[in-house]
């Protein structure tokens, strides 16, 4: 179970998404950046640095509740019964009147998360009652999202969403096929009778499975190619992004048990590729069980292994036991178990803005997070990943991965905590070559792997990219010369990637956040500070003038009447949005370079007025799902409000005279 962080306040229930609670009066943003900057100290752990809390999720309950069912209609285990109706009780308490569900309780309902909740309570439903409605419910959205519940038009409504990915639409229509939801004659508009009402998951082959027509639907994942070394991945066109491995192996063992095909060549091959497997996926679960601490992507490992006639393989065990901790008290599992690397990189960065972070942050308290996150870095080729050594994760757990945007934060952290540190030094070189190695010939940075380039995590993204160089510039002056140099380099390309990825109204798109009301989901707020934030950390000579003036102009004129921004211009404001508006604005404004835009220092005052406002004077904070995870997944953590509001009010108090007029 992911443990609550010591001195927290158990969080409130969160409002509406994108609402902001009810001010008490017109509260001064000094008295809001104390008492933020206070409270977010307290809310370190034990240990010394932030855990956080991610919202729960009804796509991760859903999955965990088919993996605990079928594997406990296989080889009954005392708890997992309970366990798995728990998690159907917390499914039918937030299920949207619609009928459908989101990832949050804060989201609209979406066919991925939907689907899959239909197939648990569908698989679920043949020993609780209590699902009946419910489904009949769920059954009714998506007929209506999909136009047919026929297994071609069905599986088609799935795949659509994602595209050429097959990351994420084949573990979902491998559900639906466990849960008998595409096994309808093709003939008929609507699904036979739901394999979870007639025993889904009591095969008569014994496999753990279930033999039914709907597995043809199914893609078949070449599994195979998990054999093959890493290196290959990207000549062998892996349908499935790297970080997706134990899905690709799983679920196409799965598939090929269920539906083989009849190419007796291809079909030898993976035979006698199946223990090769199955092996590399034993030797990639982390030690703690949750691949990637991921309750969805260890889910259907589990059940996949299930349907492949594995289910006493070691991997279901250590699989079921992550999920088993994993569990919330009120019967829900989050997206993933923590981003304590992550918030506390942020709260960090927050927190140095402030001129007088050292008193606030004692020495001993210093120490502390400087030895954490000098712990985190990762020392040795990742297994799961085949990453170089340098690089940070966004947990400090084992199923963690090194990425590129955890990494500039921990080497931004490192350098606000003490620059002149040998031991610091040291992790950012490691840390810079990592970034260094991992940039794509077109400039721009990845999230994993350099030159995937065919799937969204392993393309260059703007976000990344200036992440990246704002960590790149804060280092390069005490970096070896050679290294230097490099980075130099480097940066000259990165910059031109951005460049090129301006859009014509002058946004950046980020890729690891979004906003649920905005155009095409895309949060050009988010892409758009960040890309600034970047830039604004570069000596004159390396700048873009006239991209920074053009995304300043569109970032004022983005701005809500009432002084808070959304994810794009006209969608209700929240305090993430404002608090990033407002932070790249005031970074901007103490630029000589960028020629003051008339309306930046109002826009930063109604800015800071509205989060004064919008948090009740730094009292409360509410969230917004704004996070983006694999494969489009929505989340909100609890910690990103109060550490980007305080990051912003403490960059417009640095500007000074841009918050004048909110006295």
């Amino acid at each position: 179970m992911s443990a609550h962080p010591v001195g927290q306040p158990p969080p409130e229930p969160p409002p509406a998404a994108s609402s902001a609670p009810a001010p008490r009066g017109r509260e001064d943003w000094r008295d809001a950046l104390g008492r933020l900057a206070a409270d977010l100290l307290a809310m370190r752990n034990a240990a010394g640095h932030w855990e956080g809390k991610l919202s729960s999720s009804a796509l991760s309950t859903a999955t965990a509740v088919i993996a605990l069912t079928l594997v406990d209609r296989h080889r009954p285990r005392p708890g997992l019964g309970p366990l798995a109706r728990g998690g159907v009780a917390w499914l039918v308490r937030t299920q949207n009147a619609d009928g459908g569900w989101g990832d949050t309780t804060d989201s609209p309902s979406n066919i991925s998360t939907t689907a899959l909740c239909w197939a648990a309570l569908t698989i679920a439903g043949s020993v609780d009652p209590a699902c009946g409605a419910p489904v009949e419910k769920g059954r009714n959205w998506m007929l209506r999202v999909a136009g047919s519940l026929a297994p071609r038009p069905l599986a088609h409504a799935i795949s659509r969403r994602y595209g050429k990915d097959r990351t994420f639409s084949v573990p979902i229509l491998t559900v639906l096929a466990l849960a008998g939801l595409l096994d309808a004659d093709e003939r008929s508009p609507e699904p036979s009778p739901p394999a979870g009402a007639s025993g889904a998951g009591a095969p008569a082959d014994g496999a753990g499975g279930v033999i039914g027509r709907g597995w043809r639907h199914v893609p078949q994942l070449p599994f195979e190619l998990a054999a093959v070394p890493p290196a290959w991945y990207r000549w062998l066109r892996l349908p499935v992004v790297s970080y997706a491995l134990p899905a690709l192996i799983a679920i196409g063992q799965a598939r090929h048990r269920q539906r083989p095909t009849r190419n007796p060549v291809t079909r030898l091959v993976r035979l006698a590729a199946r223990r090769r497997t199955l092996r590399r996926l034993e030797a990639i679960q982390p030690r703690g069980g949750g691949f990637l601490e991921a309750a969805p992507l260890t889910s259907f490992v589990v059940m996949s292994l299930v349907a492949a006639g594995e289910s006493t393989h070691p991997v279901v065990d250590r699989g079921v036991e992550f999920l088993e901790r994993s569990v919330r008290a009120d019967g829900s599992w989050p997206i993933d178990t923590n981003l304590a690397t992550w918030v506390t990189t942020l709260s960090v960065n927050a927190l140095t803005r402030l001129p007088d972070w050292r008193d606030r942050l004692a020495p001993p308290a210093r120490a502390a997070l400087r030895r954490w996150l000098l712990g985190q870095q990762y020392r040795e080729r990742h297994v799961y990943t085949d990453a170089a050594p340098g690089g940070w994760a966004w947990t400090d757990l084992p199923g963690g991965v090194p990425d590129a945007d955890d990494t500039p934060g921990a080497l931004l952290a490192l350098h606000a905590l003490d620059p002149d540190a040998a031991e610091h030094r040291e992790a950012a070189c490691a840390g810079i070559g990592w970034l260094l190695d991992l940039q794509n010939a077109d400039g721009g940075i990845p999230t994993f792997c350099r030159g995937w380039g065919a799937l969204p995590f392993d393309r260059s993204s703007p976000d990344l990219t200036a992440h990246t160089l704002r960590a790149w510039t804060a280092w390069r002056p005490t970096l070896p010369d050679r290294m230097r140099s490099r980075t130099a380099r480097a940066t000259s390309r990165a910059v031109r990637f951005l460049a090129r990825a301006q859009q014509p109204d002058g946004t950046w798109i980020p890729l690891w956040f979004g906003n649920q009301a905005a155009p095409d989901e895309a949060n050009r707020v988010y892409g758009t500070a960040r890309v600034l934030e970047g830039l604004a950390a570069l000596p004159d000579v390396e700048a873009i003038p006239t991209a920074e003036q053009r995304a300043i102009r569109w970032l004022v004129d983005a701005q809500g009447k009432d002084g808070g921004w959304g994810g794009a211009p006209g969608v209700a404001p929240s305090i993430e949005e404002t608090a990033l508006a407002v932070s790249a604005l005031a970074l901007c404004r103490r630029l000589p370079r960028t020629p003051a835009h008339p309306g930046v220092d109002a826009a930063v005052a109604r800015g800071v007025r509205w989060l004064a406002d919008a948090t009740d004077g730094g009292r409360r904070t509410a969230t917004t799902p704004i996070g983006l995870y694999f494969a489009r997944l929505w989340y909100s953590e609890t910690l990103y409000p109060r550490v980007f509001a305080l990051a912003a009010l403490a960059a417009a108090a640095v500007s000074g005279s841009s918050c004048r007029a909110a006295r």
